[in-house]
């Protein structure tokens, strides 16, 4: 049988989602506590890879397993991993269904905050209210949304047969002390979100000019002034598959 599972994690301290050999993953811990429950040797697949330091709000993986799931299954797992990741669902799926392969849309939020706050520092990018021209970085999604190939965006063409991504939404809002981009679409770059980031940061520290932003996409070229955005500022907040409501 396979399954998929739902859950959160805060990705502070993890090297990211997969299993890696420098470090703790969030896979690694999954892994360990599925073992440990159902007796059985599972190894999970997730819907994407995470930057160490990114947090998902959903995030699903897929695994197969004959094994008997115990009655309290969720409040067993949930109890045999760590604070920082959360089991939300168990979703028994047909025998070819991938975490991965089969998600339709993902969307992520990076989150920039102007008020310094104390139990929050490694969730947001915190930034001086006046440092950044908002009003630059939202004619910068409009030129974004302009285009659906993607070299300047990607960190490692390793793994990517294409840089093509059909951006859904993408804008920035208010909420609060925050300031949220919120981007979605079908498929996303390795580090492309924190890379576009990046770049409309220096736009809106006057650093870049809308042009350069334009011509760098256009041109398929990768950003001079641009710098990744920090890890701990980005969240992947929803994952759409055909047959999971």
């Amino acid at each position: 049988m396979r399954y998929f599972l739902e859950i959160a994690y805060k990705g502070t301290g993890y090297v990211g989602w997969q299993v890696q050999p420098n470090g703790v993953s969030v896979q690694q811990k999954v892994d360990d506590a599925l073992q440990t429950i159902l007796r059985d040797d599972i190894y999970c697949l997730g819907c994407g890879r995470t930057d160490a330091g990114v947090h998902a709000e959903q995030f699903f993986l897929h695994f197969d397993t004959d094994k008997i799931f115990p009655d309290n299954f969720i409040l067993r797992i949930n109890t045999f991993l760590p604070q920082g990741i959360a089991v939300k669902k168990l979703i028994p799926v047909h025998e070819k269904a991938h975490a991965r392969f089969d998600a339709t849309m993902r969307a992520y939020e990076y989150r920039v905050t102007f008020e310094k706050n104390a139990f929050l520092n490694e969730l947001l990018l915190y930034r001086h209210i006046d440092d950044l021209d908002f009003g630059l970085m939202h004619q910068a999604c409009e030129i974004v949304k302009k285009y659906n190939d993607f070299p300047s965006f990607c960190k490692s063409k390793q793994g990517s047969k294409t840089t093509i991504v059909n951006i859904k939404e993408l804008y920035w809002r208010k909420e609060g002390e925050l300031s949220i981009l919120y981007v979605s679409a079908d498929r996303f770059l390795r580090g492309m979100v924190r890379l576009m980031v990046g770049a409309m940061i220096q736009i809106g520290k006057h650093k870049m000019t809308l042009e350069e932003f334009d011509n760098g996409i256009k041109n398929k070229e990768r950003f001079k002034m641009a710098m990744s955005a920090p890890a701990h500022g980005l969240f992947l907040i929803k994952v759409n598959y055909p047959y999971i409501v």
